[in-house]
């Protein structure tokens, strides 16, 4: 198997005492696609936490020794909130990395009336592997933030967490009166970004996001796949908020 280079390498708070077994995938990274030896620094980050260096301080055969030195902080996550109709496991994987990737500071992948309830029961969220997506989509951004993430819960239920103060808009294909290159506004309050799943919208999706004070938009008069319309639909609001 082919091992990508990856930007940063992140490590959870309570890795770091421990020394990183040569079995994980992330030693293999350090030793055959970095080709570090003792001595040699890479890119590091705490998930949630500073970026910095870590050093190889020592090989032994089952495990890498690193030592750790941090950066400052990192700033709050860009205030854009994704409210997703919940898709099939593969789209979530793709939607997890590359929302990630381009920063937000929350997924909620929503039961809707045309989901499709197996869905939720998918190993992608009862196993844990979606935090995995997560990490990958952080390294690559040189980030060490990864977003809050829920699943499984109904649209409205979760529309009743969404902070008062923030803007919400909803994509829609054939309710929508105008474009989302249309809006403008400022980076000054959260934003809330809501997509159907695979099968868009029903009538009372519609009416429960109106409801909950949302305004629709849509991407034009192509109908794009989930994962290509959340990706277009983030770079176009950040533009819109100045955060690119």
């Amino acid at each position: 198997m082919t091992l990508l280079r990856v930007n940063l390498i992140l490590f959870e708070p309570a890795e770091l005492a421990d020394p990183l077994p040569r079995a994980d995938p992330r030693a293999r990274h350090i030793l055959d696609v970095l080709r570090r030896q003792v001595g040699d620094t890479f890119d590091a980050g705490l998930v949630n936490g500073p970026r910095g260096k870590a050093t190889l301080t020592a090989i032994a055969a089952n495990a890498l020794h690193l030592a750790f030195a941090w950066g400052p902080p990192p700033p709050p996550p860009d205030p854009i909130t994704l409210v997703v109709g919940l898709p099939r496991p593969q789209t979530a994987r793709d939607i997890l990395r590359d929302a990630t990737t381009l920063g937000v500071a929350a997924i909620h992948f929503v039961r809707t009336d045309k989901s499709d309830g197996s869905y939720a029961q998918s190993s992608l969220w009862s196993s844990g592997e979606w935090r995995r997506h997560l990490v990958a989509g952080a390294e690559q951004a040189f980030d060490t933030r990864i977003p809050e993430v829920t699943s499984g819960r109904a649209l409205a239920d979760v529309l009743a967490t969404l902070p008062a103060t923030a803007a919400r808009l909803a994509l829609d294909n054939y309710e929508a009166p105008s474009p989302l290159s249309g809006y403008t506004t400022s980076a000054a309050f959260p934003h809330v970004l809501a997509l159907g799943g695979e099968r868009g919208w029903s009538a009372r999706d519609r009416d429960v996001l109106r409801s909950g004070g949302f305004r629709f938009v849509h991407l034009g008069t192509r109908v794009l796949r989930t994962e290509t319309a959340v990706i277009a639909a983030i770079t176009l609001l950040k533009a819109q908020l100045g955060l690119l």
